[in-house]
């Protein structure tokens, strides 16, 4: 059998995107060769490829004006063989002077005549096309005005029957371009300016006509096809009634809910209309259809729509081939195109259009490079693709169309719930696209089931809320890629070699035999605090604190133990220590540093730690009136803490105060007791009570104090040795009479063990009465963590203080922890041994390693030693202090300070007035903290203070009591409020501000910001390996990530580019053996460090930088007058703040600095001149 010719040798696609390849490729299935066209900015857009030829436009065009440059279009039609044109839509698909220039030089234009162009592209025209085809017309204006004055006196006649609401419409174009609803008289000229404006932009023509505006009809258009001799036929009509300002979002076919009646009408309408205008080739004519029924032309397209696919699945016609066939001269008897040949709608259609645009924001376009680009499929299901591929970058220059997808099914309900499945199937990264809109219409219950109009989606203003995507596949790989090309943020302080290459091996212990007896744990949740502490008396033996999972770590690798590791070790840790007093495991320091380095959620870790061992008590703790932080807060926020806490899992609240403030520690006590928590009260211990000659701290400030704590009604008392400072001979002397003093109080030991003799210490307390002891596990324990575990055990095996825990069980828990401490190597301190002279420094062990990566951050290393004795010097003049988070970073900040400017304790007390001491200090001597034991030194505290008031108070220099006490009550519901509109939307799998949320702003509000935005970046690490955390993937390298039970990703680094000029590193990855690619800046590349003046020696106005860090305000500007002692400058560095005030006063010459500066030591910030 003969095959038919092909109609043309060639055709040219005259657009872009979807369009174009849709064209394309109804053209190859006719036989006929393919020509493209694209702008310089489209030169990698898939249309240009999908043809078999593509030229490029003019490029000195803009990237619209060039696919609308006639001349240049046909001269690449003449110079390349073209036949036949397919405008598309858009652009130049309704030009007559397109049409007409290519039917000049013998190419034929796909699409209506000229005379149908002009009769139809004009809506003026056609609207007297329609009222001669005697087709209802809506009563509006017969002829398109240019100005609002036309338009007013049209509207204002009553002779016209078009009152008030009326629709300005342009007169050309479409697409919802042009089209503004007016409701009253003085919306008029702004609606009509806009209108014009927007169509004359688009189009080239600014005149509109009126019609009187349908309140709430349904948008029904008939397809249509016809030869040019008059013959016509439908292929049924499509509703488009969901729109957004006019412009189509959700297309069906056919119209549901569609009276037969009306629908009769409506296509012999449009039949007669248009086969009286013999219209040839593809067109669509648009009406109106009202509450009561009744049907009112609207316009015609002289085009293929978008919405073209819906109609092609419902009558199994190509509307694209035959246009091309209609075009070559082909009749609609010829293609088999009787009305009588087309069936009735087989099935049910809907098309959906996916663009880059955010509903939440105006559906404002969105810009980028998608980096992910994953397709649906199956059945019913079919796609028509325009500019989006991995690695494609979509500009703002065009339309935001990604792809078309439309679904069949037998019913409308299995339509959309196909198009559900698609569109979730469906994944697009890198920009954000209108698929939550897309699917909340697609499944709003009225949409399913009922007869929607154009007012739907305004009346549902719902449908615009975004879709909480997680997206955490690519956010992890976002995170891999930046490790991998920037390393290691430099504020996590992996200063040391890289991680272990060996992973941990996980012990699994055997399951115990049920005791008879029930656990501390078990007795606390039936019996309350009261009975744990009962039973802790009552319990044979010394009990055990295992603080591996919380101070051993802050001791020795900075606080930087991430929840991921402590759960792999947890089932086994549950079985080994389920005769242990708890498992510290929160608080204290782990707090910010889980979000601040780790960007961990806090109390998400707990969470995870309570499930994984829910029969052991967990411990943190508390500072106080300053709850988890370095300051104080009102008390509402406080109590609600600790409430927090309990309900989240924590059981054993150890809480003490950084200067033994008892008013301090009573709001912490009696905010506990509210939430039902078990009260450690701990009592700071410095000093050495042994030591007759030591000062103040005697047994007899340690009785007295502790006898206010047991006043209180505290459940357990502690004693705090946070430097290790208590000696064995000095614990059975303190524990001894503490013991004698309170027969029935539980008795709780922590120290630290950086001078070796914390075991020793540890069994002399046990012997003189301790119920229970701090140790952590062997391959984390000594120097400045706690004591061994392990050799507590063995020391205590059948005895009458056997700890009832196994060796052989602690011993294999601990080899987890020998391989696992490896993978920390980045933050080991390189402490080789303990070190005898902390009597002398007396450093807490928990603020050691901090310390002295501070330092060396600082610019002070090598320098260490000379810390540790100003450490002591500033003790000294600090008023020998109890030293504990956050008086002991006062101390360090102030030793800091003190190194780096070279100052002797001697010069502090001379030079103080004229100093800028660090933030901390100053809060300090202002009671900040409250006030310690043996009162403020003075001279120096009235030095420090120059008088200065306390901000936000009235008029006070220092406050007299607790710091908290006064402060007005935090508004914890306007807090939630503005944290769910600031991060709500963030994360698909947390998309509620909860209340743990809020008290982690309401402790750390920076730090919580930080976290959130990292999060919002990069998503949730938590399920990360540590090695990959800190150190990226080499290439090669193979990974598994588990987001949950059964969501495993497989990540492979494939390559890693080189920087681009712009900077960018591309970094190919497989994820699941797909191809994924992200982009990362090349931080390293910076330009050249700025060299910055010093500060003149010896010149007073001439103000440096006390210490290096990064600026974060600056106070005054150049020409400002200043008294001494007034702020010039804010400094930050390692969480030291410093307020750099006037040493003199006078006349500001210079600012040097502004904001966010990073300087040095010595720096120049600000010139004073004196007066």
């Amino acid at each position: 059998m003969e095959e038919d010719p092909a109609p043309f040798k060639k055709i040219m696609a005259a657009n872009r995107g979807e369009i174009a390849t849709r064209i394309n490729r109804a053209a190859s299935e006719l036989g006929v060769s393919s020509a493209g066209i694209y702008s310089y900015e489209d030169r990698f857009t898939q249309h240009r490829y999908k043809a078999d030829q593509a030229f490029q436009l003019d490029r000195t065009k803009s990237p619209v004006a060039a696919y609308l440059d006639i001349d240049t279009i046909v001269k690449i039609c003449l110079q390349n063989g073209v036949e036949a044109v397919h405008p598309g839509y858009g652009f130049l698909s309704e030009n007559m002077k397109f049409a007409s220039a290519l039917e000049r030089v013998g190419i034929t234009f796909v699409g209506p005549t000229v005379g149908n162009l002009n009769t139809f592209g004009d809506k003026t025209l056609a609207r007297e096309q329609a009222i001669a085809a005697n087709v209802p017309v809506v009563p509006g204006s017969d002829d398109a005005f240019a100005t609002v004055a036309e338009a007013r006196t049209f509207i204002e006649d009553p002779q016209y029957n078009c009152s008030y609401p009326v629709i300005v419409k342009a007169a050309m174009g479409g697409g919802g371009r042009g089209i503004r609803v007016v409701l009253t008289a003085e919306e008029l000229e702004p609606m009509f300016t806009q209108a014009s404006n927007e169509a004359l932009n688009a189009f080239g023509d600014g005149r509109c006509f009126v019609e009187k505006y349908v309140r709430d009809p349904r948008h029904i258009e008939v397809q249509c096809l016809g030869d040019g001799t008059g013959e016509v036929v439908h292929l049924w009509d499509r509703d488009c009634s969901v729109q957004r300002r006019h412009q189509k979002v959700i297309e069906t076919a056919p119209a549901h809910g569609l009276a037969e009646s009306t629908r009769e009408a409506i296509l012999g309408d449009a039949v007669r209309l248009l086969g009286g205008a013999k219209y040839r080739n593809a067109g669509t004519v648009e009406f109106l259809v009202d509450q009561e029924g009744n049907h009112f032309f609207m316009e015609v397209n002289p085009r293929v729509q978008v919405e073209h696919t819906v109609t092609e699945e419902i009558s199994g016609v190509d509307i694209v081939q035959s246009q091309i066939l209609l075009a070559s001269g082909k009749t609609l008897n010829e293609l088999g195109l009787t009305q009588a040949d087309i069936p009735a709608p087989l099935g049910f259609a809907m098309q959906c259009r996916v663009t880059t645009e955010n509903p939440s924001q105006d559906f404002r376009p969105d810009t980028g490079t998608i980096d992910v680009f994953r397709m649906p499929g199956g059945m019913g299901i079919r796609l028509d693709d325009g500019p989006g591929f991995p690695g494609a970058k979509i500009t703002p220059h065009y339309d935001s169309l990604l792809v078309k997808i439309t679904a069949k099914a037998r019913d409308r309900k299995d339509a959309a719930a196909k198009l559900v499945r698609a569109l979730k199937e469906f994944r697009v990264r890198g920009v954000t696209t209108n698929k939550s809109f897309l699917l909340n219409v697609l499944q709003n219950r009225e949409f399913l089931t009922e007869v929607v109009d154009t007012g739907f989606i305004a009346a549902n203003p719902y449908l615009l809320e975004p879709l909480r995507e997680q997206d955490r596949a690519q956010k992890l790989l976002h995170y891999i890629g930046h490790i991998i090309v920037n390393g290691t943020p430099k504020e996590l302080g992996a200063m040391g070699p890289p991680p272990s290459t060996v992973d941990p091996f996980v012990p699994v212990l055997k399951e115990p035999t049920p005791e008879q007896s029930p656990s501390l744990k078990q007795v606390f949740d039936e019996h309350g605090a009261k009975a744990f502490a009962k039973a802790v008396r009552a319990s044979e033996g010394l009990l055990i604190t295992d603080t591996t999972w919380r101070d051993a770590h802050q001791s020795l690798l900075a606080t930087r133990l991430r929840t991921t590791d402590m759960l792999h070790i947890a089932p086994a840790t549950k079985i080994a220590l389920r005769n242990a007093y708890s498992l510290e495991c929160w608080g204290g320091a782990t707090f910010d540093v889980a979000m601040r380095f780790l960007r961990e959620c806090p109390w998400d870790r707990l969470g995870a730690l309570r499930e994984a061992v829910p029969d052991i008590p967990l411990q943190m703790l508390l500072r106080g009136a300053n709850a988890v932080g370095y300051t104080s807060y009102p008390d509402n926020v406080v109590h609600e803490f600790c409430k927090r806490s309990k309900e989240h899992g924590m059981d054993v609240f150890r809480v003490f105060d950084s200067v033994n403030y008892v008013e301090n520690m009573r709001l912490g006590i009696d905010a506990v007791g509210g939430a039902g928590g078990i009260v450690e009260a701990a009592i700071g211990y410095t000093g050495d009570v042994a030591d007759p000659n030591r000062g103040n701290y005697d047994l007899e400030y340690y009785l007295d104090l502790a006898k206010q704590l047991d006043d209180l009604g505290v459940h357990v008392l502690a004693i705090k040795d946070m430097a290790g400072l208590l000696k064995p001979q000095a614990a059975t002397m303190l524990i001894g009479a503490l013991r004698e003093a309170h027969p029935d109080l539980p008795i709780h030991v922590h120290t630290h063990d950086t001078a070796g003799t914390g075991v020793a210490s540890m069994l002399a307390a046990a012997h003189a009465g301790a119920d229970a002891v701090d140790a952590a596990m062997d391959a984390m324990s000594g120097t400045t963590s706690q004591p061994s575990l392990g050799a507590l055990v063995a020391s205590t095996a059948g005895t009458s203080l056997d700890t009832g825990l196994a060796l052989n069980e602690v011993s294999a828990v601990n080899e987890y922890w020998e391989e696992c401490r490896g993978l920390y190597a980045p933050f080991e301190s390189g402490q080789k041994s303990g070190s005898a002279d902390v009597y002398t420094h007396e450093m807490p062990g928990g603020q050691y390693t901090n310390l002295l990566f501070q330092s060396s951050q600082l610019g002070l290393t090598g320098q260490w030693s000379e810390v540790k004795k100003a450490y002591a010097a500033a003790n000294r003049l600090l008023g020998d202090i109890i030293k504990v988070t956050p008086s002991s970073k006062v101390t360090g900040d102030l030793a800091q300070f003190m190194v780096n400017n070279k100052l002797t304790e001697e010069e502090v007390i001379e030079r103080a007035e004229t100093l800028s001491f660090p933030k901390s200090v100053i809060e300090y001597f202002q009671g900040y903290l409250g006030i310690p034991p043996f009162g403020f030194p003075e001279p120096l505290r009235t030095k420090v203070l120059k008088g200065t008031t306390i901000e936000g108070t009235d008029g006070l220099t220092c406050f007299e009591g607790r710091p908290g006490a006064d402060l007005s009550p935090m508004d914890l519901d306007a807090a939630r409020s503005m944290l769910q509109e600031k991060w709500g939307d963030m994360d698909g799998s947390n998309n509620t501000i909860r209340d743990v949320d809020v008290m982690s702003h309401a402790m750390y509000p920076n730090v919580y910001d930080e976290y959130m935005e990292h999060k919002r970046e990069f998503g949730k690490l938590s399920y990360v390996d540590t090695r990959t955390f800190l150190t990226g993937m080499e290439v090669g390298q193979e990974l598994t990530v588990t987001l949950e039970p059964g969501k495993q990703l497989v990540v492979k680094l494939i390559s890693v580019s080189q920087p681009n000029l712009d900077g960018l590193v591309s970094i190919q990855f497989e994820l699941n053996g797909s191809p994924r690619q992200v982009q990362v800046k090349d931080q390293t590349r910076t330009s050249e460090t700025i060299a910055r003046p010093k500060a003149l020696h010896g010149v007073e106005g001439s103000v440096g930088a006390p210490m290096p860090g990064v600026v974060l305000e600056t106070k005054v500007n150049k020409g400002d007058k200043v008294k001494m002692g007034d702020a010039l400058v804010s400094l930050s560095a390692m969480k030291m703040e410093t307020m750099v005030a006037a040493p003199v006063s006078g006349v500001v010459t210079r600012v040097v600095v502004t904001a966010n500066d990073q300087i040095d030591a010595g720096d120049l910030l600000v010139e004073i001149e004196e007066d």
